[in-house]
């Protein structure tokens, strides 16, 4: 006999805020499930950045099928996008089944025509968010295709594709500290040890002030406009149940800092960052151990060590951990006469403002910062 929830017509819905808890068991339940697809991150763009959110549930009676997270980032200097999800690192919809998926492409891209949004972005891997069985590290079928007709390049109808800016590390970890020690090559493995004879502790804080004073003069020094400080306690509260900051003491003094989240066995550091000093103390080398030490520790069998723009210092250190990277491809479904988006460091038009931005006071930094990173998603 049929499974009856199969027979039932499928409906989208925005979520309401009494199904945040069914959502997150769907996304946790689900083999292509992310940190990044959790309800929470409604609430966090929200009150965070102010960006209107479209987060939609798909059902056959009242069981879900179907989820996809969505938000508009819409401002003067970046423009106006759907995207699933900004400030995060994957998104797009996921499903139980084809139809379902089949409807939530659906009614985003009516939603996006009833807003006369003129980009859409999921960040995942195809638009319906499914990846083949075989697929290849590129998304891939062994027969060059993707599972919706794609050509080898990723195009798929109506979608245009970007794969070739981030690239995503990740590796298995085990439960082991001298076995994961030894698995980093072995010059960043001596990174490592002589933050540990130079005494570097770590501590886990709860109050993200030290972190936020740390990440704002990293990245101020890398030319990139800083979060608001707010942004980081609200991902605290938020995720509580779910996320930790590490922070590195040289003596009674902060070097280092990071925000970590935690989904299924995984840890993923987020935001990081070091004082100028750090770098001399061999701190950033020093967190990044002691975060898979205590995530080991905790039972994680999986660092996820986020993605990273090809050519960037982030993207040589991550490989010298031994991490070998996999592209991540993100698709846009544009509106005619639109483009691709390009709001990255690479891009040649920024280079003046980021050589600006490297001279600019700490406070000032801090203070204009946020008002530009919110469009930037």
């Amino acid at each position: 006999m049929p499974d009856q929830t199969l027979l039932a017509p499928i409906t989208c819905r925005p979520l309401d805020p009494a199904d945040e808890a069914a959502w997150d068991a769907f996304v946790l339940a689900h083999p292509d499930g992310t940190f990044f697809h959790r309800a929470g991150w409604r609430q966090v763009i929200a009150r965070a950045f102010g960006h209107a959110t479209y987060y939609v549930l798909a059902e056959r009676g009242s069981a879900i099928t179907g989820v996809l997270p969505l938000a508009r980032v819409k401002t003067v200097l970046f423009g106006d996008s759907l995207i699933s999800v900004p400030f995060c690192v994957e998104g797009g919809p996921l499903a139980a089944d084809a139809a379902s998926a089949a409807a939530l492409v659906a009614h985003a891209t009516a939603l996006m025509a009833r807003l006369s949004v003129p980009v859409m972005e999921f960040r995942a891997a195809t638009p319906d968010g499914t990846t083949p069985d075989g697929a290849t590290p590129d998304g891939t079928t062994p027969d060059g295709t993707t599972p919706d007709g794609a050509t080898p390049d990723g195009a798929t109808p109506g979608w245009a594709t970007r794969d070739d800016l981030y690239v995503i590390f990740r590796k298995p970890i085990a439960a082991d500290d001298e076995a994961n020690l030894k698995a980093i090559p072995r010059k960043q493995r001596a990174m490592v040890r002589k933050g540990i004879d130079r005494g570097l502790v770590s501590v886990l804080d709860t109050d993200p002030d030290r972190l936020h004073a740390i990440y704002a003069e990293s990245v101020r020094n890398l030319g990139t406009p800083v979060f608001a400080r707010r942004y980081f306690h609200i991902l605290m509260e938020v995720f509580a149940d779910s996320a930790d900051i590490v922070t590195i003491l040289d003596g009674d003094t902060a070097i280092a800092s990071v925000m970590n989240f935690y989904f299924r066995d995984q840890v993923l550091p987020y935001y990081g960052g070091g004082i100028a000093r750090a770098r001399s103390l061999y701190g950033n080398d020093f967190m990044y151990w002691e975060v898979m030490r205590r995530a080991a520790a905790r039972g994680c069998r999986l660092f996820d060590f986020g993605r990273s723009k090809q050519g960037t210092g982030a993207f040589a250190f991550k490989k010298n951990w031994g991490f070998t990277p996999r592209p991540l491809p993100y698709r846009f479904l544009l509106a005619p006469g639109a483009t691709i988006p390009d709001h990255n460091p690479l891009n040649p038009k920024y280079r003046l403002f980021i050589a600006a931005w490297k001279r600019l006071p700490l406070p000032l930094a801090k203070l204009v910062g946020p008002h530009i990173v919110r469009g930037l998603g």
